[in-house]
């Protein structure tokens, strides 16, 4: 039985800004989750090991959706519809350093997005549509921690920060960037038995400061990634997905125009499907998954598809 002691973790930008409209419920700043979901699977809590270049990597995903659920879980009636194809450089370096034990690495991460984006409801006379390729927000990570206990378990610690970097207008239906620094604690672990059993969970809170363009401050996110599966040769086979919840209300400011908040406008959401991995010692890393949407509240519904290869240098 193989460790995925060499695997390694890309993150991989997934946030967009959605301009908001009346009678759409949505949570977050018009129900943009602040960082991406389905970017850890297995080997979580595996990072790739200390090398003299490091690892580079590449995701690419797609998340879309023709359906906006309300704060009781049903569609809310409005003629929509949203298609975000994302692509992430990612490059990672763990170090031979040690902190409390744990090996020190850095990683960041530098996204771009391809949006197209429709919605109409003829009761408020709205009809507005928007495409648009641009750069989305940057992501430092400037501490990882890695503890590897034996070649079955192994966890690790993070502290990220996104940057408002990415293409942002207020005005515009959809925006790569989100206009707002974000700064998210992550904690990821994996099990391997004997008999290639794995398990592994990622948990992580984003903690976000306010839109100065629009005054309006998300609550604080979180997510819960896993994968369940088993590892035949050089393949890991099984069931990945996410839980997603805000855990305190947003908050708007003097200069708000938008629309009111109602219920915290708090976001929830769940998402399973298949997922596979693909690892031989040195060759790239190649994984995949593809995610359905569903007890969604206050927030898109749809499907979450992606591509992951890296490589250590």
């Amino acid at each position: 039985m193989k460790t995925l002691k060499s695997k390694i973790l890309l993150t991989a930008v997934g946030s967009a800004t959605l301009l908001g409209f009346p009678g759409w419920a949505l949570a977050t700043e018009n129900g943009a989750p602040t960082t991406a979901m389905g970017v850890y699977d297995f080997g979580a809590g595996f990072m790739p090991p200390a090398t003299d270049i490091g690892a580079f990597g590449l995701r690419t995903a797609y998340y879309s959706s023709n359906s906006n659920r309300n704060a009781t879980g049903n569609d809310n009636g409005t003629d929509f519809s949203l298609d975000v194809l994302s692509l992430g450089l990612a490059y990672v370096k763990m170090t031979n350093h040690e902190i409390f034990g744990a090996k020190y690495g850095f990683s960041t991460v530098v996204p771009f997005f391809s949006m197209d984006a429709s919605l109409k409801i003829p009761i408020a006379s709205i009809d507005r549509s928007a495409s648009v390729t641009r750069q989305a927000d940057l992501q430092i990570t400037p501490l990882i921690l890695q503890w590897t206990l034996s070649p079955n378990l192994a966890m690790n610690a993070q502290f990220q920060i996104q940057a408002p970097t990415g293409d942002y207008d207020k005005n515009r239906l959809v925006s790569p960037g989100l206009n707002h620094w974000a700064f998210s604690p992550i904690y990821n672990v994996s099990y391997i038995s004997n008999t290639g059993f794995e398990v592994s969970s990622s948990f992580e809170l984003d903690i976000n400061t306010k839109n100065s363009d629009t005054d309006y401050k998300n609550g604080i996110e979180y997510r819960h990634e896993f994968a369940v599966g088993q590892h035949v040769n050089e393949w890991t086979l099984g069931l990945g997905g996410y839980y997603y919840r805000q855990l305190t209300d947003d908050k708007t400011y003097s200069g708000y125009s938008g629309q009111p908040i109602t219920d915290g406008n708090r976001a929830e959401t769940l998402a399973a499907g298949p997922a596979l991995t693909y690892f031989k010692p040195g060759l790239p890393m190649v994984s995949f998954h593809a995610y359905k949407e569903f007890r969604t509240y206050n927030r898109s519904q749809g499907y979450n598809l992606a591509l992951r290869i890296s490589q250590s240098f």
